[in-house]
């Protein structure tokens, strides 16, 4: 009981934050964070009314610009938001759409059949989080300009001139008391998105400009996205670092049970699948309903031919779902009215509906072809066998990984040294490169709560292993066994029981040199195609041990990079010296805790994934067989790269 009695607890001490206060006092209800994820949501939302009206046969280019301030200016040339009088709100119809969450064209079925958007809060959602917005309407051949301020109209929408031109334009401010961590949008970040919408709407323009660099001529740089044949050039892009096995996409595009469906699909040489889906332009990245049509309809299709080919008599045990994948690129991408979303970040489509439309969907394009390409039919069918006859032999490395497992009483690797606690959610594991930098952090730790696991040398390049070669992989087999997590079942084989994870906090920890690097991608890949499902959930982390000790007598600092260093150098003066780590081995201790492994001062890298598409093609990119364009990566990004001495 509190024993102040002037404060009174009453209905007067509810708050009711309604709209635009909630936005912002609530901001990662709306956006999913306020860092650098958040603030490149504020640009999608924006856009994403453009593809509205892009897909209602309205607006065929959009602009995105990046000024030098670092503000954003979006502009199509669509119909113009409507300005006119408001019934209900008594203003413009601009404002209402500026300063209303969950007002907008998307909710009236007459103006927008379909609309993008992963939570329909649009552009107020990103008023209400500027400091500064402005939206300019040109209209019935006049243009309307009005301001506003956290969300806040500054004065009522104005006509300002004569324009004979169409559309909207939309500058905005991230608000710096929101954004505290960054307000620096990231070009290649946008080029993504970009990119990946104009695949989605094909033959959509979206340019995309960057003043904040000028190429050789003072000209800003940027890019033009603009795709005529859809799904089926974005899978050549994703493909790209693939050796394909058909002569070409196998692709659909038509409209079952009223829902407009997508699909398009390749086999190659690799023994990955990578399925990505697509529902009103959002990545559905867990999956659903559309993605389980379409598994089943490839399935099925591919099995009933590949039964009445004979190919399978010889075969003495049965194919199953996974078999059909590998190798397997595709994209499904599907129109929704009304989309239902369900799962953890909500982008799990629920409709049931949608299920049948693209199995259907799927089985007629599939049988269309396979009819029409005998050769390619008779490579999926064998490619089907390989994976099959590779399944059956995982199977016994993948038993191995399981019994091995500490919850199945294997014990635990040799080479870990564990920590005391046994909470998860205290936990953390340091994946370190080698017995040397494992012995220096095995001293430097805190027993209580940090585990090193040190591996030997570089990990397999699962990119380009079969399933049952990762399996029996000994520093792999460690690393299941370390953390815990079974593999999943034959039907699943790379679904993790992540309850059973034992700690919560997984980090890389290479040397700060070409070498180590490679070895983290390496890991980062086998994480990425093994155990994605830590990514997502955010366990795993990349260490940043510093590059340099910059000393003179007694005062001693550390840097991460050269211009730290450069820094740090002209800071002390005459008589500085500079000991360059090549490898975590190198330091002492006490060095590599105070530095690397102390939560108090260490910097830990957070690996997550924005793009599933894009990381996929970058990993296939960087560790697949296919070399220049590797090499033509390397070269265009070796100005970011650390090059060891």
């Amino acid at each position: 009981m509190s024993d102040q009695p002037n404060q009174s607890y009453s209905a007067d001490s509810i708050q009711a934050l309604e709209g635009m206060e909630h936005v912002r006092m609530r901001p990662s209800m709306y956006i999913g964070d306020v860092g650098v994820r958040g603030l490149h949501h504020l640009v999608y939302e924006v856009v994403d009314n453009s593809i509205d009206e892009a897909l209602a046969g309205h607006c065929d280019l959009i602009s995105v610009q990046i000024n030098e301030d670092n503000t954003i200016t979006v502009e199509d040339n669509g119909r113009g938001i409507p300005v006119g009088l408001h019934k209900k709100e008594g203003v413009s119809a601009l404002e209402v759409v500026m300063t209303k969450i969950g007002a907008g064209g998307k909710f009236d079925k007459d103006s927008y059949k379909v609309s993008g958007g992963l939570h329909g809060v649009g552009v107020s959602c990103v008023n209400a989080l500027s400091d500064a917005l402005k939206a300019t309407v040109y209209r019935d051949g006049n243009v309307y300009e009005q301001e506003y301020e956290r969300g806040k109209a500054l004065y009522p929408v104005k006509n300002v001139g004569d324009s004979p031109k169409t559309g909207t334009l939309v500058t905005f401010s991230p608000d710096p008391t929101i954004f505290s961590q960054t307000r620096e949008f990231n070009y290649e970040t946008l080029a993504s998105r970009m990119r990946e919408l104009a695949y989605l709407n094909k033959g959509i323009k979206i340019q995309l400009t960057d003043h904040r660099n000028k190429d050789e001529k003072g000209e800003s740089v940027g890019e033009l996205f603009h795709s005529e044949e859809g799904l089926k050039e974005f899978i050549r892009f994703l493909d790209a670092n693939r050796e394909p096995i058909t002569s070409d996409v196998i692709s659909m595009e038509g409209e079952k049970n009223d829902i407009p469906v997508e699909v398009a699909m390749i086999y190659n040489t690799s023994f990955t699948e990578n399925l990505h889906s697509y529902v009103n332009n959002i990545n559905t990245h867990e999956g659903g309903t559309h993605l389980s049509g379409f598994r089943r309809g490839l399935t099925t299709t591919l099995k009933k031919y590949a039964d009445a080919s004979g190919m399978l008599d010889k075969l003495k045990f049965e194919i199953s779902g996974d078999d059909f994948r590998e190798g397997l690129t595709a994209i499904i991408s599907v129109k929704v009215a009304e989309p239902q979303f369900e799962g953890q970040t909500k982008t799990k489509l629920g409709n049931r509906e949608v299920s049948a439309a693209v199995s259907q969907s799927v089985s007629e394009m599939l049988e269309n072809y396979l009819e029409e390409h005998p050769n390619d039919a008779k490579l999926i069918v064998q490619k089907v066998i390989l994976a099959a006859q590779a399944r059956h032999a995982a199977r016994k490395a993948r038993e191995m990984v399981q019994r091995k497992t500490v919850m199945s009483g294997g014990g635990l690797p040799g080479k870990l040294s564990d920590c005391s606690e046994q909470d998860p959610h205290l936990c953390e594991v340091f994946l370190v490169e080698g017995d040397s930098a494992g012995g220096t952090a095995k001293q430097g730790r805190d027993r209580k709560f940090q585990a090193i696991l040190p591996l030997r040398g570089k990990i397999l390049n699962v990119e380009k292993a079969m399933q049952h070669k990762v399996f029996e992989n000994e520093e792999i087999r460690n690393i299941y066994t370390a953390l815990g997590v079974t593999i999943g079942t034959e039907e699943d084989a790379k679904a993790l029981n992540l309850e059973k994870l034992r700690y919560h906090k997984v980090v890389i920890m290479c040397d700060a040199d070409v070498d180590g690097s490679h070895i983290s991608t390496l890991i980062l890949t086998f994480f990425f195609r093994y155990m994605r499902e830590l990514i997502e959930s955010g366990y795993i982390y990349i260490a940043t041990p510093p590059l340099y000790l910059v000393k003179k007598g007694a005062k001693k600092q550390y840097a991460w990079d050269d211009d730290q260093r450069d820094l740090l150098q002209k800071e002390f003066g005459q008589g500085v010296s500079v000991q360059r780590y090549k490898g975590l081995g190198e330091m002492n201790a006490e060095q590599l805790w105070d530095t690397t492994m102390n939560p108090e001062f260490r910097t830990l890298r957070q690996v997550t994934i924005d793009n599933g598409g894009e990381a996929d093609r970058v990993f296939s990119m960087l560790m697949g067989d296919e070399v220049p364009p590797r090499r033509e990566f390397i070269e265009k990004n070796a100005i970011y790269a650390n090059i060891d001495a």
